[in-house]
């Protein structure tokens, strides 16, 4: 069965009438398939069900007219499905941990619940390109040592870090066999996920596993990744989609998932699946910690 297909006529249909009262049985038969098969494989392929998917977009248009109108708030509310403006608070809140009036008045367009349209390139990239179930690990901790660079989650500067590091590779002593490089995300540091959106600029540390820290020359940053569970995403293809791929872990996973996130650091691993930064069968992992 084509259900990529039926995806896309689910998704038009419900972009086209997302100010409606859409039912859910109209999207099933929009699509051409019933109601119970389009939503086992909107969950199995895109991550969530048809109903969250309607919920979560009608709030991320909302979002963006609070910050970029001046609308009123009730007047959003209607227009977003909600028939007051305390009900449309209640589930606004739950995404954004703050009121429309206060999320209107901080000004910032957050990355947590920021849901994009899905069109047809972002479409193919969730049912190709991602694992959008992950697998629940458990780590050992982990000593990395690398360089540190600054970048943004608009404009991630990969290809430059790690172009540098690896020019420097030869010169860390005590690298363990193997060669598992880390980019290890400090945005936390300074930030949260309701502070964090694209243009944040934040500090990642590009690196390969080490034994030991010692003789390290003072060029190098020490990194311990800490023990513990993490939910394992794989990206695969080019990294120029790897802000897609976050923005499908932040703006769909995190607000799904009954797991509870922790506040270590986040980072992706590179082994010998990574072919390139631009190849097409490149394989990365993205490691969430979570408790």
């Amino acid at each position: 069965m084509n259900y990529r297909k039926a995806l896309e006529r689910a998704v038009i249909y419900i972009e086209a009438n997302l100010s409606e009262d859409i039912r859910v049985e109209d999207v099933a038969k929009a699509a051409g398939y019933s109601y119970y098969h389009l939503n086992r494989q909107f969950f199995a392929l895109l991550g969530e069900s048809i109903g969250s998917y309607i919920k979560k977009r009608r709030l991320a248009n909302a979002a963006k007219r609070l910050l970029y109108t001046e609308e009123r708030i009730i007047d959003i509310a209607v227009d977003s499905g909600f028939e007051s403006s305390e009900a449309f608070s209640r589930a606004f809140k739950a995404i954004y941990q703050v009121s429309p009036q206060i999320y209107r008045m901080n000004r910032l367009d957050a990355c947590v619940g920021s849901k994009e349209r899905l069109d047809q390139g972002l479409l193919q990239h969730l049912i190709s390109n991602v694992t959008v179930h992950p697998q629940i690990v458990t780590m050992p901790e982990i000593k990395v040592a690398g360089i540190r660079g600054e970048t943004t989650l608009s404009d991630i500067k990969l290809r430059e870090l790690w172009n540098q590091v690896n020019h420097m590779h030869r010169d860390i002593p005590h690298l363990v066999e193997g060669g598992r490089g880390f980019g290890i995300c400090e945005a936390c540091n300074e930030n949260t996920l309701y502070t964090m959106n694209d243009w944040v600029l934040f500090t990642e540390v590009a690196g390969y596993e080490v034994d030991s820290f010692e003789d390290l020359p003072p060029q190098f940053v020490r990194k311990i990744l800490p023990a513990g569970k993490y939910a394992v995403f794989t990206h695969r293809g080019s990294l120029r989609m790897l802000p897609q791929t976050f923005d499908y872990i932040w703006g769909t996973w995190f607000l799904t998932t009954d797991e509870e996130l922790d506040w270590r650091e986040d980072f992706e691993l590179y082994d010998n699946r990574f072919l390139g930064y631009d190849h097409p069968e490149s394989e990365i992992d993205l490691y969430i910690p979570i408790r």
